[in-house]
């Protein structure tokens, strides 16, 4: 599988979103938005239930890891959420596959990580980067260390247990490392 990127641009991050949205309908476009802003790896975001949200919170335990991703939910996320809710309100999963829904005694399932993967590498190959599952939760990651600079608190949103682990995975570069210490005079 290739290394994909943080979206280190937020005027390429409102683009990849319009462009999903454009090529591949408003569900593709709010997985994008919802996942920028839950930092959840794409099998877990893509395994919420309407059950997992309660009171504006997330309880989710993580498939990887077995940990559980307690979210508080940002008021963008919670507007899709109800959007999507009151547009199919017999619906199991927050991004639940269309496909099939005629069909007699088949579970309700989401959509497949496969389908979203490739949606995303090719909205990524026309915005020049390479774009996958895995970069909305290392843009999130890149922009609150971006705006922290709290690599610690970066580690416990993404559960990270190690900073070389984190930095590495949102993209933090020793070119990068070395112009905050030429930036930052004391």
């Amino acid at each position: 599988m290739a290394e994909v990127q943080a979206v280190k641009s937020l005027d390429t991050v409102k683009l990849i979103s319009y462009l999903l949205e454009r090529h591949y309908g408003q569900q593709m476009a709010d997985i994008w938005n919802v996942g920028l802003n839950l930092a959840l790896r794409i099998t877990d975001l893509l395994s919420i239930r309407f059950s997992d949200i309660q009171a504006e919170r997330l309880l989710l335990t993580e498939g990887k890891t077995g940990k559980v991703a307690n979210i508080k939910l940002n008021q963008k996320t919670i507007e899709i959420t109800n959007r999507i809710r009151l547009q199919h309100p017999d619906h199991v999963y927050l991004f639940q596959s269309h496909r099939n829904q005629r069909a007699i005694n088949v579970p309700p399932a989401p959509l497949s990580r496969r389908y979203v993967s490739r949606a995303f590498a090719l909205i990524g190959e026309e915005v020049a980067i390479d774009l996958g599952t895995h970069s909305m939760r290392k843009t999130r990651g890149y922009h609150l260390y971006k705006s922290t600079k709290d690599i610690a608190r970066v580690m416990k949103m993404l559960r990270h247990s190690s900073e070389g682990v984190t930095l590495r995975y949102i993209g933090i570069t020793q070119e990068d490392i070395d112009k905050d210490f030429v930036d930052l005079e004391i």
